[in-house]
């Protein structure tokens, strides 16, 4: 069975762009994979508390060494990861606040991003222990970005997915979102068909 995760990362949740067009390519995906899985996990609905120190340490700590409260910041972070491991598809609901990426996915990234688990140094350098599979990220944004020095998003998310071990990444953008009715519609046109052809 194939399994695909969508973690939706819009403040309004299934009500965000960013989602939408998620949702858009997990229902194309569905009628290619009729005996496929879908696992959503939507940072908007169920945010994760952003990292603290306790919880920092709690994942440097041996497991054999961890309070019950250590314990219990770990399993939360291991439950996160062992979804993603799960997953042979991956898509990403990317909405642009601030010119930034919105703080819950920073949350989500700082929550699985473990030395040792999903990550270590080598003498060459940090390598990537999740194995490289399809990642699929659908950017909306209000204005136009992609391409220029504002665009912090993209370079950013690459990195990280890069990091950990995803390489094989595709950007879908919606761009111009708040410039008018026809940048809108435009946007969202052009991001639909990329879809149909992506999902075909």
């Amino acid at each position: 069975m194939t399994t695909l995760l969508q973690i939706n990362t819009s403040l309004f949740a299934e009500g965000g762009t960013s989602s939408k067009l998620a949702n858009q390519f997990v229902d194309a995906w569905r009628q290619q994979h009729a005996d496929g899985q879908v696992v959503v996990r939507d940072l908007g609905s169920e945010p994760l508390p952003h990292l603290s120190a306790e919880r920092f340490r709690a994942f440097l700590t041996p497991s054999e060494e961890r309070t019950e409260a250590q314990q219990a910041h770990a399993a939360a972070s291991d439950e996160l990861i062992n979804e993603l491991k799960a997953a042979d598809v991956i898509v990403l609901g990317l909405p642009m606040y601030n010119f930034g990426i919105p703080s819950t996915l920073k949350a989500y990234f700082d929550h699985i991003a473990r030395a040792g688990v999903t990550f270590r140094y080598t003498a060459n350098g940090p390598e990537g222990l999740i194995s490289d599979r399809k990642v699929y990220v659908f950017a909306a944004r209000g204005g136009m970005y992609q391409g220029t020095p504002r665009d912090t998003q993209t370079r950013y998310v690459i990195d990280f997915l890069n990091f950990i071990g995803l390489r094989d990444i595709e950007f879908v953008y919606a761009e111009g979102l708040n410039l008018g009715d026809a940048s809108r519609k435009n946007a969202l046109d052009a991001a639909a068909e990329r879809i149909e052809v992506l999902a075909a």
